[in-house]
């Protein structure tokens, strides 16, 4: 397998703050729209969206380039060759990986979340989303 850098797509920011800012608006969207009962999958998806492109905003931070990909335990991995606190959050990214695809498609089996599992998925995502912002913090006060 090669690598997972990609050429940017004309509209790709190569500015891990406008990665972390789309990330921050996808955890709106993902609270909001937990609200409602009939939008927590698309709430969920969001959540993912929030992990994947917090992920990618601190690895364009450390690494100038933009990675590939949507699969966020290679991301944590890849966050984790900067910094070993990435590794309490392999598990939760293998999790959120779940509802990057199951949650935006019609099923023959459809995933049907219930408010406490779109309660934890909203958790496990805050805390991913926020520890990335610390770990950008803490990066910029390095420089």
């Amino acid at each position: 397998m090669g690598s997972r850098r990609r050429r940017l797509r004309s509209g790709d920011s190569r500015r891990y703050y406008d990665w972390l800012d789309k990330a921050g608006e996808d955890m709106v969207a993902a609270t909001e729209l937990a609200k409602e009962d009939r939008c927590y999958n698309i709430a969920a998806f969001h959540c993912q969206q929030t992990a994947e492109k917090a992920l990618k905003a601190y690895l364009l931070l450390k690494t100038g380039e933009l990675l590939d990909g949507h699969n966020l335990t290679w991301l944590c991995k890849q966050a984790r060759k900067f910094d070993r606190e990435f590794e309490q959050y392999l598990d939760e990214s293998a999790s959120l990986n779940h509802y990057y695809i199951e949650t935006r498609y019609p099923a023959d089996i459809p995933l049907e979340l219930e408010e406490k599992e779109i309660r934890r998925v909203l958790t496990m995502t805050q805390k991913i989303y926020l520890f990335i912002c610390s770990q950008v913090d803490e990066a910029l006060d390095g420089e």
